[in-house]
């Protein structure tokens, strides 16, 4: 991608964060990259289209997360993979402002659920992440149940959901209280406070 088209998007992302897809008008995208009307159009023809690039540019990578890359040799091993990922694509988002901490706020998943409202695709790969991310843990539950790892009456289904439920609430009501940091160890010691029930 040129650096035009970078600036665009960037730019774009930080106004549709202060102000969500409604509020920002073309004219106001256009004005804010400094780029003339022409140069602009020769990218994009629309403010959807603008919004569109922008979720497949900072959004996808950080949603999208292959399982497979986890270790399969133990559930305590394959979480502490799941938890390093995030905190390496968080570390590594373009669309998180370097100028102070790394941090994720309400307005990401405003703009987060805009994506799900009006685009299809992304709607679409969303769901299907949530459907990987369910197996995966699931198949995990299972090996760790037959090696002796763990141990408990309830479904493999079902102890994946609270690891999945305890990560992702926990997560939620962090970036709600605007402490997306506190909400990363958090999950740890959710997670952590759980694979220790079930090992009893």
């Amino acid at each position: 991608m040129n650096d035009s088209k970078e600036h665009i998007l960037l730019v774009s992302l930080n106004l549709f964060l202060q102000k969500s897809f409604k509020e920002v008008t073309m004219q106001q995208i256009v004005e804010k990259t400094g780029l003339s009307k022409g140069a602009f159009y020769h990218y994009f023809n629309s403010k959807e289209q603008v919004f569109e690039e922008v979720i497949a540019h900072f959004f996808t990578d950080l949603i999208i997360t292959d399982y497979s890359k986890f270790s399969q040799d133990s559930l305590i091993q394959f979480y502490t993979d799941c938890i390093k990922e995030k905190n390496k694509k968080i570390g590594s988002s373009k669309m998180i402002d370097d100028t102070e901490e790394k941090t994720f706020t309400t307005n990401h998943y405003f703009l987060i659920f805009d994506a799900l409202k009006m685009l299809p695709e992304f709607k679409k790969q969303h769901a299907q992440q949530q459907k990987d991310k369910l197996k995966a843990w699931t198949k995990m539950i299972s090996v760790a149940k037959k090696s002796g790892e763990i141990s408990s009456e309830m479904t493999d289904e079902q102890i994946a959901k609270l690891f999945i439920y305890a990560g992702d609430g926990s997560g939620i009501n962090c970036i709600m209280a605007d402490n997306f940091n506190k909400g990363r160890k958090e999950i740890q010691m959710l997670w952590d406070g759980l694979y220790n029930e079930l090992k009893k």
